[in-house]
C-alpha cells in the first residue's frame, strides 16, 4: 500500500509538471524580469503543483535534528518516512552581525546545505533572524536595549549605508550558490517575517507601515537592480494577527515587490493547548484568495505544535486545515527540531508517538515530499 501511494503521487507530480511545460503562456510573473531560468521554472512549477498538492517543509531539516547534528544525508523526516521534506528552511542569521571569521565559516556550512538540497532536487526557503543592526538586543525587541532600527536603515536614515554593506554581503553569498553546471540555485527569500507582532525589532510597534514598506522595497530593489541577484523568490509572511484582507495587507509593499504571500500560524494550531481551527482556516483562505487574485504563490510559511503533544496533529489538525477549502498552497513548513532540547521539536523522529500519524500524512496524495519532486527546476 505504501509503495502504491508513492507511485501515484510521483505520477501525479509528473503529470502536473508536463501540463506546466505545455503551457503557451504564464500569467504569474516573478518581480524580477531577469530571474534565472531555473528560478522562473521553480515558480511556474510550484504554481502548477499547488493546484492539487502542497509541499511539506521543515526548518533546518538536514542541518540537525532531535539529538544529532552534522550527519550528511540525514533528517528526522527521512528517518521516519524515507524522504527528506520537499522544502527545507535555512536561516541566514549567522551571515550578519558576527565576526568575519564566523561569517565565512557559516557561509560555507549553509552553502553546502543549500547545494546538497538543490542537488537532490529539493527546495530551500531562507529566513533571516537579523540581529538589530543599530543596537543591542539581537533580533528580538528588548525594552531599554533595542532601537527602532527600521527608520535608521531605510533610505534617508543615518544607518542606510551600513545596511547597504550588509546586503552586499548577503548578495555575494546568494550569488555564490551554484549547481553542478554553474547555474544559480533558486531560493525562496522570506525576510522580516511575523512583522505584525511586536517581538522582532522590525515588528508593528517599532515602525510605521510606510517605513516597513520602504524597508521591503529597498531590500528587494537593491538586491535585484543594484547587486544583480536574480535567483530569489520574495516571500511576504505576517504572523496570524490579521482577520481581514485590509489587516493582512496593511504593510504589503505592493505587487511589484512580492512573489509569494504566506502566514505563520502557531497560535490557532494548538499552541499552549489552544485550538481555533476555524480561525486558522479563515486566515489561510484570506492568504490564498489574495494570492490567486494577485497572481502570487501562497503558502503556510510556518506552523507546528511543539513536542507534537497531540499524536494525530498532522492528519486531524494540519491536514484538515489545509484541505478544508480548495486552496492553492505551494507549501507548508513546520519549525525545527532542536538538537539538544528534549521538548523543542515539530516533526516526529523514530520512536515518537506521532510517527504512525505522520506516515499517514506522508502517504496522502495531497502532500508531496522531496522524493516526489521530478525536475522542479526545469520544464
Amino acid at each position: 500500500m505504501h509503495i502504491n501511494f508513492k507511485i501515484n503521487k510521483i505520477a501525479i507530480a509528473f503529470a502536473a509538471l508536463f501540463i506546466a511545460s505545455c503551457s503557451l503562456s504564464w500569467a504569474q510573473k516573478l518581480i524580477d524580469s531577469k530571474a534565472t531560468k531555473e528560478t522562473s521554472a521553480l515558480y511556474r512549477n510550484m504554481h502548477e503543483l499547488a493546484k492539487k498538492h502542497t509541499l511539506f517543509g521543515h526548518q533546518d531539516a538536514t542541518d540537525y535534528g532531535h539529538g544529532w547534528r552534522d550527519e550528511p544525508g540525514r533528517s528526522d523526516v527521512k528517518s521516519v518516512v524515507g524522504s527528506h521534506p520537499a522544502v527545507i528552511g535555512v536561516d541566514i542569521a549567522p551571515l550578519t552581525g558576527r565576526s568575519v571569521e564566523s561569517i565565512q565559516k557559516s557561509q560555507e556550512r549553509l552553502k553546502k546545505l543549500v547545494t546538497d538540497t538543490y542537488g537532490r532536487g529539493g527546495i530551500t526557503t531562507i529566513s533571516w533572524h537579523f540581529s538589530n543592526p543599530v543596537s543591542g538586543g539581537g533580533f528580538y525587541w528588548k525594552d531599554s536595549v533595542s532601537l527602532p532600527a527600521v527608520k535608521y536603515i531605510i533610505p534617508g536614515g543615518k544607518n542606510h549605508q551600513d545596511y547597504k554593506v550588509i546586503l552586499q554581503g548577503l548578495a555575494g553569498w546568494f550569488k555564490s550558490l551554484k549547481g553542478a553546471e554553474g547555474e544559480a540555485i533558486p531560493l525562496i527569500f522570506r525576510p522580516y517575517h511575523e512583522f505584525d507582532g511586536d517581538w522582532f525589532w522590525w515588528g508593528r510597534a517599532h515602525c510605521t507601515p510606510d517605513e516597513f514598506k520602504s524597508l521591503w522595497q529597498f531590500t528587494a530593489g537593491y538586491l535585484r537592480d543594484s547587486l544583480d541577484v536574480h535567483n530569489l523568490i520574495y516571500a511576504f509572511s505576517p504572523d496570524n494577527k490579521f482577520n481581514s484582507v485590509a489587516e493582512f495587507t496593511e504593510r504589503y509593499p505592493g505587487n511589484d515587490w512580492v512573489d509569494l504571500v504566506g502566514m505563520d500560524n502557531y497560535g490557532d494550531m494548538g499552541r499552549d493547548g489552544k485550538y481555533n481551527l476555524e480561525q486558522a482556516i479563515k486566515k489561510l483562505k484570506i492568504v490564498n484568495d489574495f494570492a490567486l487574485e494577485n497572481k502570487k504563490l501562497a503558502a503556510m510559511t510556518e506552523t507546528g505544535l511543539e513536542s507534537i503533544v497531540n499524536p494525530v496533529w498532522y492528519t486531524e489538525v494540519l491536514l484538515k486545515v489545509l484541505q478544508k477549502n480548495r486552496l492553492n498552497l505551494a507549501y507548508v513548513l513546520v519549525w525545527r527540531n532542536d538538537t539538544r532540547s528534549e521538548t523543542h521539536y515539530y516533526a516526529p523522529f523514530p520512536g515518537h508517538p506521532a510517527v504512525p500519524d505522520f506516515k499517514k500524512f506522508y502517504e496522502n496524495e495531497y502532500t508531496l515530499f522531496e522524493g516526489d519532486l521530478k525536475n522542479i527546476y526545469g520544464r
